[in-house]
């Protein structure tokens, strides 16, 4: 059976951990795309220019230990605004989203560019400060240095960012459902992500 749930949108909006415990309720196979991208910006540390990274990328690069890193995720919306690193990227995607035994992929452009056939699409949002708050919280567990003001401020400029991008731009899809989970739980996010699926695969 191939049936794909496509669920974008910003940074901490609990999109991956949504999509997460997702796909274990229902076995699908789960894909962060962010990872991808992420160890394709983390390769040009390296000295790789952002093609040759994404055209070099394998699965041992997605088992980095920096890849959660603040340094990543801004290298990751970088290369990200690339076309040919997009490119590059795109059938691993739509391969691995058409897999048996169905498939949940979370990122920024799922519904919109890999994915406009997904049987559901979901945008997953929040405030800007419940998403800079979750990211602090996550930084400071992993050891990371820096301050609320200046991840806010981080988000707030890739969020400009990935939204101006000429190629595959952050934006709902237009058959999108949009879940705001600026005063949600996680589990009670995860419950409405769950019947929305069951009622489409029924």
């Amino acid at each position: 059976m191939s049936f794909c749930v496509a669920i974008d949108g910003p940074a901490a909006a609990g999109k991956g951990t949504v999509s997460r415990a997702v796909a274990e309720i229902f076995g699908f196979g789960y894909l962060d795309t962010g990872l991808l991208y992420r160890a394709t910006g983390a390769k040009t540390f390296e000295g790789l220019s952002p093609i040759e990274a994404a055209q070099s990328l394998t699965a041992e690069d997605l088992q980095r230990d920096d890849l959660r890193s603040g340094d990543a995720g801004q290298a990751a919306s970088r290369v990200a605004a690339i076309a040919e690193v997009r490119d590059a990227l795109v059938d691993f995607q739509r391969a691995f989203a058409r897999r048996n035994g169905g498939a949940v992929l979370d990122g920024r452009d799922i519904g919109t560019v890999i994915c406009p056939d997904a049987e559901v699409k979901l945008y997953i949002t929040a405030s800007d400060e419940v998403r800079a708050k979750r990211r602090f919280d996550e930084l400071i567990e992993a050891g990371e240095k820096t301050t609320l003001d200046k991840v806010l401020d981080d988000l707030r400029e890739r969020d400009t960012r990935d939204a101006a991008r000429a190629t595959a731009p952050l934006k709902p899809a237009e058959d999108a459902i949009i879940i705001d989970t600026s005063d949600m739980t996680i589990d009670a996010a995860v419950a409405q992500v769950v019947e929305l699926i069951k009622a489409r695969t029924v």
